[in-house]
């Protein structure tokens, strides 16, 4: 029994040597970098070489954009390990982050579409003494995402698209889709066109372009929730995309970083010289054609989704994170405004290209810095 009971003890003391040690890695060097607000840095893995933690501790509950959801799992691993917050980010798509946000469930929200101006007003019931703003974060194209057996080059314009996706094109040998693609095989096969069952931004920028570029085939008003009619649809990107992987046949628009593994995207032909695929590069480009429309502290942009700057994709979104830009909880303060400090830095701007997303031109990105430390 004394053997049993000193073998325990030197099991214990090894196990606080171990977790003392990895509470000294996790918390990195207090020391360095604390900046004019003090506080401490840590480092943290690829894609962060320094992450200002200051008071940030406990939990972080988010929801919104599923767009962005693969830059915020991203981000979240680095910022988790280097400060020990727990971040919980749903992407239940913008209109549930936006509603839970304007009701007060959360702290922070994502949303591909800029505050409504009846959604800043309920903000203010949330924010005291202030009011929700919209903070553009990632940019990135929608892509067209397909899965067409033996065809790995699809083009297609606004027109087309929208056809396809108001049950006018039914079948892909059609001759509209024939013409832009003179060199494919084109079978004689039903278009299963998918689109998303929850109120989304993604949709409302998919919306908002073949609105603006092919106003004489989609008559409908745009917004969050789809509007068209037939086609089948999924919840969130991921379900869209997933729908696409395994039916071939299919079509459906996501964020760039949901293709590949089966799903191939389409170049869109502009009328503006070659067609264009979506890549970080090319919706930087289209990106850099938007102008800062919010007032005040709130940063909202306006996209030219009919650009015809050359190598520029049109379909393209932003995703806003949405705060409060005075009123946030005291509990949940720290942790907001680190958070958005380190996603909107350097390093977190920088992770966003190898993701496949498109990071936030300099001098709106800066504005979006000196407004995070103003956050109170």
């Amino acid at each position: 029994m004394k053997l049993q009971r000193m073998n325990r003890r030197a099991l214990a003391l090894g196990a606080l040597a171990v977790s003392g040690a990895l509470a000294l890695t996790a918390c990195g060097s207090d020391d360095t970098g604390g900046g004019k607000e003090g506080g401490k840095s840590a480092s943290s893995t690829a894609g962060a070489s320094s992450i200002k933690c200051d008071d940030a501790k406990g939990q972080l509950l988010s929801d919104g954009s599923s767009a962005q959801k693969n830059a915020v799992d991203a981000w979240v691993k680095n910022f988790s390990q280097a400060c020990g917050v727990q971040i919980n980010y749903k992407a239940g798509g913008s209109g549930a982050g936006v509603t839970a946000f304007t009701q007060g469930q959360i702290a922070w929200a994502g949303s591909d579409s800029a505050l409504k101006p009846e959604e800043v007003a309920a903000s203010k019931k949330v924010c005291s003494g202030g009011q929700g703003i919209d903070l553009p974060m990632v940019g990135g194209p929608i892509a067209v995402g397909y899965n067409l057996s033996g065809v790995d080059n699809l083009v297609l314009d606004a027109p087309t698209l929208a056809k396809i996706f108001d049950s006018k094109i039914t079948k892909w040998n059609d001759a509209a889709i024939k013409k832009l693609n003179p060199g494919a095989k084109l079978p004689d096969l039903k278009i299963q066109a998918f689109h998303r069952s929850d109120e989304s931004g993604t949709t409302d920028n998919f919306t908002k372009y073949l609105i603006a570029a092919a106003p004489d085939n989609w008559k409908y008003e745009g917004g969050k929730a789809w509007q068209a009619k037939g086609g089948q649809s999924a919840a969130q990107s991921s379900g869209v995309a997933q729908q696409v992987k395994q039916t071939n046949g299919a079509i459906g628009y996501f964020e760039l970083s949901y293709v590949g593994d089966g799903v191939k995207a389409v170049s869109i032909d502009t009328g503006a010289g070659a067609p264009v695929a979506p890549s970080s590069d090319s919706a930087t480009k289209a990106i850099a054609d938007a102008k800062v429309v919010g007032t005040g502290k709130d940063l909202s942009l306006q996209l030219n989704y009919a650009t015809k700057a050359e190598g520029a994709y049109p379909i393209t979104l932003v995703t806003y994170e949405i705060v409060c830009d005075k009123g946030t909880k005291a509990d949940a303060l720290p942790n907001v405004k680190s958070f958005l400090r380190y996603i909107a830095s350097e390093d977190g701007q920088g992770m966003l290209t190898d993701l496949k997303y498109a990071p936030i031109p300099a001098d709106i990105i800066t504005k979006v810095r000196t407004t995070i430390e103003g956050l109170s």
